[in-house]
């Protein structure tokens, strides 16, 4: 198993203690944690990120339903909320954080309303959580996806270094629909919306995810950079495709999370030279709240990863892209053959607008996930959730969720040890 690399490093421990011994360091695979209880190298098993993703993990290991298990994926999301102080979020368990807000139980969830039938277009993270939530609620679902497989961004994002364990969000929600009889599946479906009215089902919800932009356009520019369209510019999709790259390369990242990172290592483990430009001070500045910054810097200046900060891309000519500091404005020159373009995406929504126009005889439409806004996979999949939790419900009253509020007047009046202070 993956985790099994910790064992080293926790074996010595209960040969100087008598104590029991409890490890941690997101142990997910039921198999390899009773080993190491069963073989005498722990006496616990600690599982704080697991526990968020599936606080049932226990109790599914104990019935023998591994197969149940959301596992977590180490993206580490969960911690995001703590550093850049808003409610927890989970890529792999939607309703973390919403049980007293919304009250959203991990497992239960609200019967159908109805028989009618709803139509998920589209298969990746949102349309997978909204197709097995409305299914587990009991109502027929069809699932139109346009490929062959269903993942969406995940089925290429997992193959990228460091994110194979990316597809377990795919894979969970694949073993739960194939146990709802009410929910079927359709590939090589690319749905027209003169498709979509001619089926006659009146909800319809529209996962069709979002793409890369190539033009340039992202924080650092509102328009699109002069010269994306002639010279060889690719796009994060083509990268992990195998799209041929002619080196030198420069990876330009305004985006700022971890993808320029990784396709940045991608093409270096190629042996293609390759300059990592961004407008930020470092490297997929915002993993610093995913605690993961310091290590993808140092992994791609160990690879050979040219690094270079405080840069805008300001034109693309064959052969070479010219660069602003975002600060002096003063204008430099770099080699580049290929510019994998890594700013921001544009939502799939054509199909939606396309319908909203003339719905027909269609009740609800919706769009969720990317094709709505561009975000994490973990947004994606809490969208598909909300969905599906909310279709054929009451609306919410007020701000649909709960707040908590704390009156430090009234605490400074009714507390004694506070009566002398002031608020």
């Amino acid at each position: 198993a993956e985790e099994g690399w910790q064992e080293p490093y926790v074996r010595f421990v209960k040969q100087v203690t008598t104590r029991p011994v409890v490890g941690t360091g997101r142990f997910t695979s039921p198999d390899t944690m009773a080993a190491m209880v069963r073989r005498g190298v722990l006496d616990f098993i600690g599982a704080a990120r697991p526990s968020i993703a599936d606080p049932f993990l226990p109790a599914k290991i104990a019935r023998g339903e591994s197969e149940d298990i959301r596992e977590c994926i180490g993206c580490n999301i969960c911690v995001t909320g703590n550093n850049t102080q808003v409610p927890i979020r989970c890529t792999q368990n939607p309703t973390v954080g919403e049980e007293h807000r919304r009250g959203w139980h991990p497992e239960r969830i609200p019967g159908k309303r109805s028989d009618e039938a709803v139509l998920v277009v589209g298969g990746g993270p949102a349309g997978l959580e909204c197709a097995r939530a409305l299914g587990q609620r009991g109502y027929p679902v069809l699932l139109a996806e346009s490929g062959t497989e269903l993942g969406g961004r995940l089925l290429w994002e997992s193959t990228l270094p460091g994110l194979s364990t990316w597809l377990r969000v795919r894979d969970y929600r694949l073993a739960q629909l194939r146990k709802l009889p009410n929910v079927d599946v359709y590939f090589d479906s690319r749905l027209s919306a003169d498709d979509i009215r001619g089926f006659d089902i009146p909800h319809v919800a529209i996962a069709t995810g979002a793409a890369w932009r190539r033009d340039g356009v992202g924080q650092a520019a509102f328009s699109p950079v002069p010269g994306w369209d002639t010279g060889r510019v690719l796009i994060p999709e083509e990268v992990a495709a195998g799209t041929e790259i002619v080196e030198p390369v420069v990876v330009y990242d305004d985006d700022h999370f971890y993808l320029g990172g990784v396709l940045a290592e991608r093409i270096r483990a190629r042996g293609r030279a390759v300059t990592l430009i961004t407008p930020a001070a470092e490297a997929s500045i915002w993993t610093h709240a995913t605690l993961e910054q310091e290590k993808i810097q140092r992994r791609l200046l160990e690879s050979g990863v040219n690094i270079v900060p405080h840069r805008r891309l300001t034109s693309i000519e064959p052969g070479i892209v010219e660069t602003a500091c975002v600060f002096t404005g003063r204008r430099e020159r770099c080699p580049a053959e290929t510019v994998v373009m890594v700013t921001c995406r544009l939502p799939e929504d054509a199909l939606y607008h396309e319908l909203a126009a003339n719905r027909a005889d269609i009740v609800t439409l919706g769009r969720i996930g990317d094709c709505l806004a561009p975000s994490t996979i973990a947004q994606s999949v809490w969208a598909g959730h909300r969905f599906a939790r909310e279709f054929q419900e009451e609306p919410p009253k007020g701000a649909g969720y709960l707040r908590e509020r704390v009156d430090l007047h009234d605490a400074c009046r009714t507390e004694p040890m506070l009566e002398n202070r002031t608020c």
